[in-house]
């Protein structure tokens, strides 16, 4: 039977790369973010961790197993799998041809308009299931429900006052009677692809966090300050665990601004967990 495990306890890389270093790297439960100096492996071991965490959830190896040189470690240590997110920064063209045909809108170029593609779907899910819980709720009969079925809708009014807020400067607030994300500018109707890059990549990630519902899960992101503002950079952890304080942060990057908010003591350098 499987067991969902509420986040991760450790990752172990035999080797990071081919005759290379051991590394062994202890994570909280809240959030873990890597530094180092380029070339040191940093973005490397984030997707070797994603790609056993792929393999760990679809069942294909129990999470003890190492076949290609990673461990992942569970917390419950008998968990059999955990939910996870992998937020790619880089907005670069879409060039693989037979995704590109497969695509029913022409609009999804890059990488993160083929991320928030994606999401757009999640997030139809996400709101039909809500809609489900709150109906189920409202009719139970229970005044103690009645209360509940308000908490049910919160998270979603939580990111879109979130999106509004950091959007303000360029007057840009999400349309709420849509079920897509769609945003209003002025009298204009925009798309999501319509955004700039750090738009964009904010939303992906509020967005990835959101459609979770407050599950525990590890979100994994490589570099996420690139092409967010300063201010952006400074407060998206704590957004993140404003939208899911269940989730496990598992990030590396070489900007200060992401952990100037008091986050410090979370920092752990690649050469301390290798040898």
């Amino acid at each position: 039977m499987k067991k969902r495990a509420d986040y991760i306890q450790s990752i172990e890389i035999q080797a990071l790369w081919k005759g290379g270093r051991h590394i062994v790297w202890q994570l909280q439960p809240d959030v873990n973010i890597l530094s180092g100096i380029n070339g040191v492996g940093k973005s490397t071991i984030i997707n070797h961790s994603a790609r056993m965490l792929s393999v760990i959830e679809k069942g294909e190896l129990a999470p003890g197993d190492a076949p290609q040189g990673v461990r992942i470690k569970l917390m419950p240590e008998d968990a059999t799998y955990i939910k996870f997110d992998v937020i790619r920064s880089f907005d670069r063209p879409l060039l693989h041809s037979d995704l590109l045909e497969k695509l029913s809108d022409s609009r999804v170029k890059t990488e993160l308009d083929w991320q928030i593609y994606r999401l757009q779907k999640r997030f139809l899910d996400y709101q039909v299931n809500i809609g489900n819980r709150i109906i189920e709720l409202l009719t139970s009969g229970d005044p103690a429900d009645q209360l509940k079925a308000a908490e049910v809708s919160a998270p979603k009014k939580q990111f879109q006052d979130m999106v509004d807020e950091l959007f303000a400067e360029t007057g840009k607030k999400i349309d709420r009677k849509n079920n897509e994300i769609q945003f209003l500018l002025g009298k204009e109707t925009l798309t999501p692809y319509q955004l700039s890059s750090g738009e964009k990549q904010m939303l992906a990630i509020l967005l990835t966090v959101l459609v979770e519902n407050r599950e525990p899960y590890a979100l994994l992101m490589d570099e996420p300050e690139i092409s967010l503002h300063i201010d952006w950079q400074q407060r998206l952890i704590d957004l993140i665990r404003q939208l899911n304080p269940n989730a496990q942060i598992i990030l590396s990057t070489h900007s200060p601004a992401l952990i100037m908010d008091g986050w410090m003591e979370n920092v752990t350098e690649v050469g301390d967990i290798s040898n």
